[in-house]
């Protein structure tokens, strides 16, 4: 063989051939990528073609009015959001929040899955698992008017309950003292997503050698090494991937759970997230521009963040890109 047909062998493959190969692939696949369609038209639709109406965050709009008659304002909005005096407790609130759901809801689906995992009997098991994400199918407003009733001052149950084994002398109304918010609200949250959760969990350890557990166990190692030694480094890939999407939005507090459950204006000093306060005093006051620029910083956060977590997870060797 000659020198040159070596090295047009060695050479990468041209553009139009990969573009031939991808038409050919296309062709091969073309039932299924037709069921992709829809999903992309609903993302172009509702997440890319409102992209345009940021620009209002800059400017002073008005409803009725177009985007290229309102008056630009530069970063004004988001000025007067960094000097309102509520301004400290809606980020305070935010953070807090957001951090105790992660600190605390994002291991329990993965406890959850690990203890699953040693239960041998496939009854009990499954009956567990039936039992914990039945309630991920659940709307907030179910969940929010089941917690209302058992935590309700009137004949609640855990009011009768405290009563009863004499924790406590009186009715505690719970949902109208800040004091007990937060708990009440990660609580929640936790027993709402940690059923779904650990489905993934679950399906990572699945695929995990068994062979592997079987030679730990010759060897002595007890149940909680091959845990901490085989079941927990193989899926943390998974693990890494969960804990980078969560800290990106770390800034998403809740909107859902928190406007139900935190009804009562008492206790908003310690239920003002970002999501409800643009709701409240972005929307309900028609003040859309001041609204969608909370949003956008946000947004920006957000995305820094997701960003800076994926630079951390990727010396790791896992991570989103």
């Amino acid at each position: 063989m000659s020198q040159l047909s070596i090295e047009k062998n060695l050479q990468p493959n041209p553009p139009q051939t990969k573009i031939k190969s991808g038409l050919m692939r296309f062709s091969k696949q073309w039932d299924l990528q037709l069921m992709v369609i829809p999903a992309l038209a609903l993302i172009f639709i509702f997440s890319y073609i409102p992209m345009y109406g940021i620009i209002i965050a800059f400017q002073d709009y008005k409803i009725g009015s177009s985007f290229s008659s309102s008056p630009w304002v530069g970063l004004k909005h988001f000025s007067y959001f960094f000097s309102s005096p509520e301004f400290g407790l809606v980020m305070r609130n935010t953070i807090i929040i957001s951090l105790l759901k992660f600190l605390i809801g994002f291991p329990a689906p993965v406890i959850l899955a690990l203890m699953l995992n040693e239960v041998r009997k496939m009854a009990f098991k499954r009956t567990v698992q039936t039992v914990t994400y039945l309630p991920y199918f659940m709307s907030w407003v179910i969940v929010g008017g089941l917690v209302s009733s058992l935590l309700s001052a009137d004949n609640g149950t855990v009011n009768m309950l405290l009563e009863r084994l004499n924790f406590i002398s009186q009715p505690i109304n719970f949902l109208s003292l800040p004091e007990y918010f937060w708990g009440i609200l990660v609580t929640t949250n936790v027993w709402k997503e940690i059923g779904f959760g650990s489905i993934v969990y679950l399906a990572a350890i699945a695929g995990v050698d068994p062979h592997t557990y079987e030679a730990a166990s010759i060897d002595g190692a007890s149940r909680f090494k091959q845990i901490y030694l085989i079941t927990l480094p193989s899926i943390m890939p998974v693990v890494t991937i969960f804990m980078i999407l969560a800290i990106g939005n770390l800034l998403s507090a809740g909107f859902e759970d928190i406007l139900i459950l935190a009804a009562n204006p008492a206790i908003r000093d310690v239920s003002d997230v970002i999501d409800t306060y643009v709701v409240r005093v972005g929307i309900e006051n028609y003040r859309y521009s001041y609204a969608t620029a909370v949003g956008l910083f946000k947004a920006v956060i957000s995305v820094g963040l997701l960003t800076l977590a994926n630079l951390i997870a990727r010396r790791s060797g896992n991570s989103l890109w």
